[in-house]
Formats: structure tokens, C-alpha cells, sequence
């Protein structure tokens, strides 16, 4: 008797370790350091995972990931999300992760976008909802009246900066983390400055917007912003070149020639007074704290540097402008600069 309860208490002890082997030993079956598993939110079945399992060299054996999964009801608790597997990774932390809807986080990184149609192919490449889905939230005006924009002005919410979510966001909550960075931006004393120059932070936002096309120059980014609002504030149309790249949707273009001065839309500043009805970039945070602090000046006009080193020349008066213009143009000339290279005049 006590030979067969020994011989018991040894297969049992077998068992156990075999057991503890098979679940919490290395049950990957992948040789890179690490494997992403995506469970749709619609419609994912217990077969389509396993499949995905087994297709992607996830794990070493569908039935025995099948089998521990229905001991921990995992299949009456699955969460959608993209999960990311490290090689090594043991039956059981696999499941647990999986049943717990351990998702790995999604970095959305923004830096300068121009349109509504290239954040929604970023949202689109990175996120379980596509392209279509993003910018059918961004062209529909209700969707966008709460956060304090419409469709010309949606991307003005969007502070340049790294956003982190789960892959299965949907398009209205990428839009409303995005609208709380704005929120976070946009502190008391910055409307403040805002209204100091004039502005809302909506205006001041757009404004912004061209500045950034206008240059990488910080140091003059402040006093591009003062010509512009002094412009404005004369009742003189903008004339702001960037304007005429959006209006044409061509943002390769290096030299703006008279022909392209009569596009018609509403964001061409040479045909149209004031500020274009939205902005036609995302602005980086140095670039609107430029517009918000921009000093007072008397400048009218600017024209690129014959220098050709990225910076401008400024002038308050249209006769001073013309004799920085024609320097600037002798330059391009000598350098028989054409619409492929460098090239910009006020």
C-alpha cells in the first residue's frame, strides 16, 4: 500500500513539474526578440486568434494554448487591442496578458501636418481604424463643435508633440487626447498674450501656421509675425506665399510667380484680406510662443536674404523693400535658381 502511494505521490510530482514546465516555461516559438499580436474589435473569434497564433509562430501548440485558455475563461473575455509578445514569454503570462487586456501602447508623433487628409493616413498607418474613418470625423462639423473647431479649423487643436494610446482607439478619442494637450497649451496666460496682440488663440494659431512655413529661423520667427499683423492691422491683404502652396495643394514649390497670384480660394492672402480661414500647418510650440510674444515693429515687408542662409531682410517701407527685393532677385538670377531649387520673395 504505502509502494503504491508513493508511486502515486511520484506521478503526481511528475505530473506537477510537467505541467509547471508546459505553462510557465518559454512557449514562443519565434526567433526575433519580440512579436505583435492584433485582435480586431469586431467580430474576432476564438479560431481567429489561434490562428493568428499559430500563423505568426506565436506560440509552439494551438491545443494546449486552447486548453489553458478555457481553464481561465479567457475565451469568454477577450479583449481587442495590439499585444505585444517578448521571445520567452511563458504560456501562462501569454494568456494572463491577453485575458487582462495588457495592450501595448501606441506612440502617434506629430510634428508638422499641412491637412486633415495627412493626419488621417498617420492615424490611419498606426491605429485598428483606417484613413477614411479619421477624416469622416474630422469633415463632420458636429463631431468637431465640441472641442471648439469645424472643419476648416480642425487641426488647430493639435499641439506638435508625442501622444501615446492603445491601437484600438477610435477616431473621436485620438481627437480628444489631441484637444487636451491643446487645452494644457493654452493656459490663462497665453490667451492672455493672444488678446495682447489682437488675436484669438484660434488667429493666433493660424497665424502661426504660416510663420512656420515662412521659416526655420527662430530668432526672426517673431518679427515675420509682427509684419504679418501689422499687414493686418493696416487693412493690407497678407501676401503670405505659404498661402498660395496650400490654395494649390503644392507644397514643393519653391518660387511663387505671378500665375499662381489668382488661384481662387478662400487661403490665397494676395486675393483675400485677413487671415486664411484656417491654418495650413500644425505649428510647432516655438513657433506660437513667437506669435504670442511677437514685438512691436514697423515692418511692412521682408524678403529672403541674398545670402541664401535661411534668413530675411526687413523693411517698413515698400522703396526699401523693392531694393532688398531686386538685391535678392540679382542673386537668384545669378545662381539661375528655377521653381526645382531655393527660391523666395516677398
Amino acid at each position: 500500500m504505502k509502494r503504491i502511494l508513493v508511486f502515486l505521490l511520484v506521478v503526481i510530482l511528475f505530473a506537477f513539474i510537467g505541467a509547471a514546465w508546459v505553462f510557465l516555461a518559454s512557449d514562443t516559438a519565434f526567433d526575433s526578440p519580440k512579436k505583435e499580436l492584433y485582435i480586431h474589435s469586431n467580430g474576432t473569434t476564438k479560431e481567429a486568434i489561434l490562428d493568428s497564433l499559430e500563423k505568426n509562430d506565436i506560440i509552439k501548440s494551438k491545443a494546449t494554448f486552447n486548453w489553458l485558455a478555457a481553464r481561465v475563461d479567457y475565451w469568454q473575455n477577450i479583449k481587442p487591442g495590439k499585444y505585444e509578445i517578448k521571445k520567452g514569454t511563458s504560456l501562462l503570462t501569454l494568456i494572463r496578458m491577453l485575458r487582462n487586456g495588457k495592450q501595448t501602447p501606441v506612440k502617434l508623433v506629430i510634428n508638422k501636418i499641412r491637412t486633415k487628409e495627412e493626419l488621417a493616413h498617420m492615424v490611419g498607418n498606426r491605429f485598428e481604424c483606417d484613413s477614411a474613418q479619421m477624416i469622416a470625423f474630422l469633415n463632420n462639423a458636429d463631431s468637431l463643435q465640441k472641442f471648439g473647431a469645424d472643419t476648416t479649423t480642425a487641426l488647430w487643436i493639435i499641439i506638435p508633440d508625442t501622444y501615446t494610446y492603445f491601437w484600438n482607439t477610435t477616431p473621436g478619442l485620438i481627437y480628444k487626447k489631441l484637444y487636451e494637450g491643446s487645452r494644457k497649451f493654452w493656459t490663462p496666460e497665453r490667451k492672455q498674450q493672444a488678446t495682447a496682440q489682437g488675436l484669438t488663440p484660434v488667429q493666433a494659431y493660424t497665424l502661426a501656421s504660416i510663420v512656420e512655413e515662412e521659416t526655420n529661423a527662430n530668432a526672426e520667427k517673431g518679427n515675420i509675425a509682427s509684419v504679418y499683423m501689422n499687414r493686418y492691422n493696416h487693412g493690407m491683404p497678407l501676401q503670405a506665399d505659404p498661402t498660395i502652396k496650400f490654395a494649390m495643394r503644392d507644397f514643393g514649390l519653391k518660387r511663387i510667380y505671378d500665375k499662381y497670384l489668382f488661384i481662387q480660394s478662400p487661403y490665397n492672402t494676395y486675393r483675400n484680406k485677413g487671415l486664411p480661414p484656417g491654418p495650413i500647418c500644425t505649428p510647432s510650440k516655438n513657433t506660437l510662443n513667437a506669435v504670442l510674444t511677437a514685438p512691436k515693429t514697423n515692418y511692412l515687408y521682408f524678403v529672403a536674404s541674398s545670402s541664401f542662409n535661411g534668413t530675411h531682410d526687413f523693411s517698413a517701407t515698400y522703396e526699401e523693400h523693392m531694393q532688398k527685393a531686386h538685391a535678392y532677385q540679382q542673386a537668384l538670377n545669378q545662381r539661375q535658381i528655377t521653381n526645382d531649387e531655393k527660391a523666395e520673395t516677398k
